[in-house]
């Protein structure tokens, strides 16, 4: 675990316009000065990331919304004081100072406060400095497109030398990213969820007062241009496919039969004991165990040299969104 000096050190680095991977609750983070439209362009570089895909600003209290945002509904004040800090990200109306690097040229940004206290410690580090105006833009410390880091050997192992300080506070509790939650719109659209994550729908909708709108996969209506939204993302070297748990043992077989190594994740404990496959994780069979294992597990099976990765389906549950949204775009196409 990092110490004070270390904060103090990675402060003054974020300050300096470098780049500093910290953890979140989330997944570990690639932070740079969000007011510093030359120290966000090296997060696009290290990561490889497009210049139009947009960052989230990471805060250390609620009273930053209005530094960053405007036009603000009372909502988001209620969210904030419920959820924050927490995985919940807050699409708003941004200030006209807000550079465009950070929101990929639109008119929005995202906002949000971590609940990991090392991120906080470093927030708060930072914001003290002088003329800094205290968020820090960070998407996952990885390359894009590939499987977000949990821990910071999962950092080092996909950046390494790109990143001036890698703060390590150990693995990440939550395990996916924060649940994009899209208020910009409200009086048109109402509060649409635009990337599920780390914050269940249900959760929302008590403070809403309304389940929130699930975005389909397909941007008809011009929502904001979100994180992970791609068709493909989260995804790992290692080829990806989702088999229903009823026909996982014959596919095995058939896969094992034609001389491919396979790796499985499975979540029913039978469906992990018939599976004839050269490496098997067996992953929790609740939701927020499963995304907490889900990137971890990845990784494991993608250091194993197979042919192909096979995993069990998750159930197709509102609770189980966020999983499947992640496996889903592990699979699609390069």
């Amino acid at each position: 675990m990092s110490n004070t000096s270390e904060i103090q050190e990675a402060a003054a680095l974020l300050q300096a316009g470098e780049l500093v991977a910290f953890p979140t609750e989330t997944v570990y983070g690639l932070g740079a000065d969000a007011a510093n439209p030359l120290a966000v362009q090296k997060i696009f570089t290290a990561k490889g990331r497009p210049s139009d895909h947009p960052l989230i600003v990471h805060l250390s209290d609620a009273e930053g919304l209005a530094r960053w945002a405007m036009e603000i509904p009372p909502v988001a004040y209620r969210l904030a004081e419920k959820f924050w800090p927490g995985p919940l990200t807050l699409i708003l109306k941004k200030q006209a100072w807000v550079p465009t690097a950070v929101t990929g040229g639109q008119d929005t940004v995202g906002l949000r406060m971590p609940a990991h206290p090392l991120a906080l410690q470093l927030i708060r580090a930072f914001a003290a400095l002088p003329e800094r105006r205290g968020g820090v833009a960070a998407p996952s410390a990885n390359r894009f497109g590939r499987v977000s880091p949990t821990t910071a050997t999962h950092v080092q192992e996909e950046l390494g030398g790109r990143v001036a300080r890698i703060l390590d506070g150990g693995a990440c509790q939550v395990g996916i990213e924060s649940t994009i939650l899209d208020l910009s719109r409200l009086a048109t659209h109402g509060a649409e969820i635009l990337r599920p994550g780390g914050l269940d729908p249900l959760s929302l909708a008590e403070v809403l007062g309304e389940m929130p709108r699930l975005r389909d996969g397909a941007n008809q209506d011009n929502a904001p241009r979100v994180s992970g939204s791609l068709l493909s993302h989260y995804a790992p070297t290692t080829p990806l496919q989702l088999v229903d748990g009823a026909a996982l043992a014959g596919f095995l077989r058939q896969q094992s039969r034609a001389g491919r190594r396979c790796g499985v994740l499975a979540h029913s404990p039978q469906t992990l004991q018939t599976a004839e496959a050269t490496a098997r994780i067996a992953m929790p069979a609740d939701p927020s165990g499963y995304a907490h294992r889900l990137y971890a597990a990845l990784r494991e099976l993608d250091a194993q040299n197979l042919d192909l990765m096979v995993v069990e389906t998750p159930p197709a549950t509102l609770i189980w969104n966020a999983v499947c949204d992640r496996l889903r775009r592990a699979t699609a196409p390069k």
